[in-house]
């Protein structure tokens, strides 16, 4: 008697500390621990994901296309991608389909971006130069819908695959041409190595392409399904760190610099607040609240996607989108 009484005692006690350590959660951001991720850092400080019975991992990335083959392959339960990448891996493997629930860049960080002294003056400019980014870049993937925007041939625009580090570094050296990446991302580090924004010239994708959205946090859609209260928790403690790094950047950038003490926290504090003032806090967020999408610009945004890569059909903005895990209305509501 007193052995099973230890047993079931053990037992309890044993479940009781599961539930006090909370639901592991696997998340990767898209990039490096710099400025722009640390809304989700900021948001594990302040227990936000604990609060919700969370026990979340926050893992850097290497690249927003990159994420979304790491959460399709279940490396990652959820975590923060690029919606493209997302709807072309989505029309390629409709058997593993993935579904974004939270947009966070409303108005896209893509570019393409040269140095003035290469004569490169228009996108058209671009056939027979040289591009470098990471394979998994998200601005990289997404070249094709540029390349058609702008009518440039693909064909005849050489990529050559470097690490995130060395991109920056290719560029001002004039090892290449131009460079595929996030703005906020690219203008920053170039300027770290003594290049000065004059001296660069930047098109932006969503000069081009309407309706374009950029990351979004993404789940695999059957994973989501067995675990509602998990992606809604999880939206909730995002939303909440979002909207706190929007309110102090630089407490962001403190919980940033816990993780990552190697950190520049001026030119961190610089990259959070072009990444909010320029995808995040725009005029559809600011009528529609964070997180959400406009179903008319979004069914715009996978035309493009489908045209680009030439893609089935069958993207829609209900089976690229789900709703039904977002915060409430006036939790997400910004100035």
């Amino acid at each position: 008697m007193t052995h099973r009484i230890l047993t079931a005692t053990l037992a309890l006690t044993l479940s009781s500390l599961a539930a006090a350590q909370g639901t592991n959660v696997r998340f990767t951001l898209d990039w490096a621990f710099e400025g722009p991720g640390s809304p989700y850092l900021l948001a594990a400080d302040r227990g936000y994901f604990a609060k919700q019975g969370l026990n979340v991992t926050i893992d850097r990335g290497f690249g927003s296309g990159d994420a979304v083959t790491k959460i399709a392959s279940g490396t990652y339960d959820m975590g923060f991608g690029d919606i493209n990448a997302m709807m072309e891996f989505n029309a390629r493997n409709p058997a593993q389909r993935l579904v974004a629930v939270y947009m966070v860049y409303n108005s896209p960080p893509h570019a393409i971006l040269v140095l003035k002294s290469s004569g490169i003056k228009t996108p058209k400019d671009l056939e027979g130069r040289t591009l470098a980014a990471p394979v998994g870049d998200a601005s990289r993937r997404l070249f094709p819908a540029f390349a058609e925007a702008n009518g440039i041939d693909a064909s005849k625009v050489k990529w050559v695959s470097v690490d995130g580090g060395l991109r920056e570094p290719m560029l001002a050296r004039k090892q290449a041409d131009g460079i595929a990446g996030f703005t906020f991302t690219s203008l920053l580090s170039l300027g770290q190595l003594g290049v000065k924004a004059d001296e660069v010239t930047v098109f932006p994708y969503a000069q081009s392409i309407s309706g374009l959205y950029g990351n979004a946090i993404i789940v695999r859609a059957d994973w989501a399904k067995k675990n509602p209260a998990v992606v809604k928790g999880m939206l909730i403690a995002i939303n909440q760190g979002l909207k706190d790094a929007i309110r102090d950047p630089a407490a962001a950038i403190a919980s940033l610099q816990k993780k990552n003490a190697l950190i520049n926290p001026a030119l961190e504090t610089e990259r959070l607040k072009l990444a909010l003032s320029g995808s995040v806090l725009t005029k559809d967020t600011r009528a529609l609240g964070l997180g959400l999408v406009r179903p008319d610009r979004l069914k715009s945004s996978i035309t493009v996607v489908q045209n680009a890569f030439d893609l089935p059909r069958g993207l829609t903005p209900t089976n690229v989108f789900d709703t039904s895990y977002l915060p409430p209305a006036a939790d997400r509501k910004v100035k």
